[in-house]
């Protein structure tokens, strides 16, 4: 397919989801251009909401995958982008974490852009008071892709990822820690029951965090899709199996949907639909997590299914998700945008972005709207240089109706 055929495709879906966004109402707005074009490929490198209300965004790769030391702070009063104090090592596939206090843990991930790279065991905190970074405590275990959360007793639980097997192989993790801000100290946090990297991990209000889905490297090249979900306990300090999801996800969101419950939404999902053919992105599928019945419910599917994208929480059980794509090496970014409302189980389309993207940041703002910033455009044939994938700098903002 050409470029010109690509753009006229983007061009007619996002023309056709913009009209239908017109019933169901939200808008974007650019919001200024990063310092630098970047992308995050991670489930939790992302954009960070501070309490002030500005974002944070750190490291991740540019355009030649080289890992990036650069830090960018968005007010979002004056809609700009300032360049903030760097990283103290460069990293990608890390994780950022808001503490309690306000501080933000940034914990492994790896300084270098082969899939083979060493993982990093460093942490820094950054302390929004003065735009400064301090070393933490480093990890018990080097690691990239990995999850962390906040858990109800400000400590964070870090969970799997990557590291390095032999020369020419990687394998997943089973080990877990725990970071107490009051102490500057690592702790074991037992070992989960599979070994996995670029999972999900939701926090429940009593205390649990699911894990689900992601990745296990089966040979130097491939991984396979996980189905496999477990729960970590923090008050009896225990792993244990939950129900599976429906189909094995990678690449894909998961969300709290409730105090007790979560839905995890698309991603690369393998598998035949049993018409000998195999396209994996043809249905964006959807599936709901029960904590009292440990089982999940599939939820209606919409159209255009898509992996590297980012999901959203509007408030009343709203959710947008936006962007990604179906092929991350010969891919396109999506310009679309969707609403999912739990309540009615109902899919409406919303207003698609200016510039279709994966592999971008996003968070919610402390008025109720979305930002999204950065990511990758174009890579492999779909890109003017296959050997450079395309990066952009813009940012956008969605207000949904009111």
């Amino acid at each position: 397919m050409t470029d010109a055929m690509t753009d006229a495709a983007t061009d007619a879906m996002t023309a056709a989801t913009t009209s239908a966004a017109a019933a169901a109402g939200g808008a974007w707005t650019k919001a200024g251009d990063l310092p630098s074009p970047a992308s995050w490929y991670g489930q939790y490198d992302g954009a960070v909401l501070l309490k002030s209300g500005k974002v944070l965004l750190v490291g991740g790769s540019d355009a030649t995958s080289a890992v990036l030391t650069r830090t960018a702070v968005y007010d979002p009063a004056a809609a700009t982008w300032t360049t903030g104090v760097p990283l103290r090592f460069p990293r990608r596939l890390h994780t950022a974490t808001r503490l309690d206090d306000g501080r933000v843990l940034i914990a492994g991930g790896t300084s270098g852009s082969s899939p083979l790279s060493p993982g990093l065991a460093g942490a820094e905190l950054y302390d929004p008071a003065d735009g400064s970074w301090k070393t933490a405590a480093d990890m018990r275990e080097a690691r990239w892709g990995h999850s962390a959360v906040l858990l109800a007793d400000k400590r964070v639980l870090v969970a799997g990822g990557v590291a390095v097997r032999s020369g020419d192989s990687v394998k997943a993790l089973r080990s877990a820690e725990i970071y107490n801000p009051a102490t500057d100290t690592w702790t074991d946090a037992g070992t989960m029951t599979d070994a996995r990297t670029g999972h999900s991990a939701v926090l429940f209000k009593g205390g649990q965090v699911l894990v689900c889905g992601g990745t296990a490297p089966i040979s130097g090249h491939d991984d396979a899709s996980l189905a496999f979900c477990e729960l970590y306990n923090p008050t009896t300090k225990a792993w244990t199996p939950t129900g599976s999801l429906l189909r094995p996800r990678s690449r894909h969101q998961a969300v709290a949907a409730s105090d007790t419950a979560a839905l995890a939404f698309g991603g690369a999902t393998p598998g035949a639909p049993g018409d000998g053919t195999f396209d994996p992105f043809t249905g964006l599928t959807v599936e709901r997590y029960d904590l009292a019945t440990g089982t999940w419910t599939a939820m209606p599917a919409s159209p255009g299914g898509r992996g590297l994208h980012r999901v959203v929480p509007l408030g009343g059980g709203k959710f947008l998700l936006v962007g990604g794509t179906a092929e991350v090496r010969d891919g396109v970014g999506y310009r679309s945008a969707l609403l999912f409302d739990d309540t009615t189980r109902a899919w409406t389309a919303a207003a698609g972005t200016t510039t279709g993207r994966w592999a971008f940041a996003a968070t919610a703002l402390s008025d109720g709207r979305v930002l999204i910033a950065g990511g990758t455009v174009r890579a492999g044939l779909a890109a003017a240089d296959p050997a450079v994938h395309e990066l952009t700098a813009t940012t956008e903002v969605f207000g949904a109706a009111s």
